[in-house]
């Protein structure tokens, strides 16, 4: 089995990378389709999507410079998306009064709502899936995938 070296110098297989990629992929693929089943007014973008879970990690908001550069977007870019989502009554927009050159963005209480029926229904389709397996799941595998959950973290 061929294997790369990861930046720590441990063998990784390719096997289980193929496998994170598809987990990964299949995982875009579910949250993007939940996006357009549960749409109201107008489906959510994936960046929108992402916008609505960072402006909800803290109360009060994150700055529309962090929105940007964890979605990976042009600052201007950020702007705008957090303007339709402020359009749609989901985010509330205002100066940061420690710097009033930023822009905080929250969550308003309507999209806390989507946030949560969002991320239950996600949950939700998981828990179906795992439950469709014939098989039972390694008795491991928790413990592996937190550990890859983690490895991810920088990503979030």
């Amino acid at each position: 089995m061929s294997s790369v070296a990861n930046p720590a110098g441990d063998p990784t297989d390719q096997g289980l990378i193929g496998s994170l990629e598809r987990l990964i992929t299949g995982a875009i693929g579910m949250t993007a389709r939940l996006l357009v089943e549960e749409g109201q007014d107008g489906d959510l973008t994936l960046a929108q999507w992402r916008c609505l879970l960072i402006a909800g990690e803290a109360e009060t908001g994150k700055r529309v410079g962090d929105i940007a550069a964890r979605i990976g977007v042009s600052l201007p870019s950020a702007s705008r998306l957090c303007r339709r989502l402020e359009q749609r009554g989901l985010v509330a927009a205002e100066r940061d009064e420690r710097d009033r050159r930023a822009t905080l963005v929250r969550l308003t209480p309507a999209g806390a709502r989507v946030r949560d029926h969002l991320l239950t229904r996600r949950q939700e389709t998981i828990a179906a899936l795992l439950h469709e397996r014939r098989e039972p799941l390694p008795s491991d595998l928790r413990k592996g995938l937190e550990a890859i959950a983690q490895a991810f973290e920088r990503y979030r």
